[in-house]
């Protein structure tokens, strides 16, 4: 099969032909549909997170199921499916209490290098976050899958496995938004334009985006933003303080950054929550004044939206098909595998949402 290979931090990906296994237990060959470009990708192609080499990136994806191994009940060949990297055991403490998104299994939520799914020349090319969805095929585990219903467009269903999920989730599982109040987010790609549907999916009266680029502000408009603000030229935690005569009940973090992640601690109101979904910096520290804890303000992260996403990517690819969750806005651009090394050069400037990767062109 098709693949695209990361061999060394910060250097173009080649297109390989790589070898893939036969299924074993508990495990589904997928023939990839699409694939969404998402900035987390970025952060280990560029070293910015380690990861071992060579590996297949990719995480955000969709297509349909083409062989099943032993055990498998789950799904059958012809299924059409959506992959998530949270990836969940089922028996574990956190999977048991209701937060399978942090499994701790490590026969089922693999390590990064332990996973032995494909070879390039008799020798191993590692797995991305068990799934490796720059390829023709994945072959994964079947608990890293969940089935959607075949009148869903795959270019759609893609979006959801990560950037939609995350983001919608973190105000829904993770910060508990309630009907009526008023939400900021930094930070409108993908993830971050998903809080501000989510914030609409669950009655926020006010939702503030906050963004360098006009062109994503817009674009927060059309999903549901009532108003917005401009970081390039607007202090953006003055501009919220203003807005809301002393702060937001709830702040997200789409970006990653020790700046973006100050400043929606900064800008929440007394008794508010500020959610991090960004990937910042391993090593990076973030400071804060102590004494706006004592008002019960929260600093929280979230892991992939907080996600149990056998429930709820059915349910947003629901509301797609209802038309209560926008996701065409989120599409950039549909490109070709071989184009992979241009989307990540798009990804570095900022400027698009999500390019999506249709393995059949």
């Amino acid at each position: 099969m098709k693949a695209a290979v990361i061999w060394e931090a910060g250097q173009p990906m080649t297109i390989e032909n790589v070898e893939i296994g036969k299924p074993a237990r508990r495990e589904v060959l997928i023939r990839t549909s699409y694939a969404g470009v998402c900035h987390s990708d970025l952060h280990f192609a560029d070293g910015t997170y380690a990861y071992p080499m060579p590996f297949v990136p990719g995480h955000e994806s969709s297509g349909i199921v083409e062989a099943v191994g032993e055990d498998v009940t789950y799904v059958k060949k012809g299924d059409h499916v959506v992959t998530c990297l949270s990836v969940f055991c089922g028996t574990c403490p956190n999977c048991v209490t209701g937060r399978p998104n942090i499994c701790e299994s490590v026969d089922v939520k693999l390590p990064p290098g332990k996973a032995e799914r494909m070879w390039l020349n008799g020798k191993l090319v590692h797995q991305f976050s068990n799934l490796s969805s720059f390829a023709e095929q994945m072959l994964v585990h079947e608990n890293a899958l969940v089935k959607i219903n075949r009148d869903i467009p795959l270019d759609r269903a893609s979006l959801v496995g990560c950037g939609v999920l995350t983001g919608v989730g973190a105000v829904v599982h993770a910060a508990k938004v309630k009907p009526g109040s008023t939400v900021a987010v930094i930070g409108c790609g993908g993830v971050g334009l998903s809080v501000v549907s989510g914030a609409m999916l669950a009655g926020a009266g006010r939702i503030i985006a906050i963004d360098m680029l006009d062109s994503k502000l817009e674009l927060a408009k059309q999903l549901g933003a009532t108003d917005v603000i401009n970081a390039g030229t607007t202090d953006p935690v003055a501009a919220v303080l203003e807005l809301t005569s002393g702060g937001v009940p709830y702040s997200f973090e789409a970006l990653g950054l020790k700046k973006t992640a100050e400043q929606a601690f900064a800008m929440l109101r007394m008794g508010g929550t500020a959610t991090v979904l960004g990937m910042i910096k391993p090593g990076i520290k973030l400071e804060f004044e102590g004494s706006m804890f004592i008002k019960d303000r929260r600093l929280q992260g979230s892991s992939m939206g907080s996600n149990q996403f056998r429930v709820d990517i059915p349910n947003l690819l629901e509301y797609y098909m209802q038309g209560r969750l926008k996701l065409d806005h989120l599409i950039s651009d549909t490109i070709k595998l071989s184009q992979i090394n241009d989307a990540f050069d798009n990804l570095r400037t900022g400027a698009p949402v999500r390019q999506i990767i249709d393995m059949a062109a």
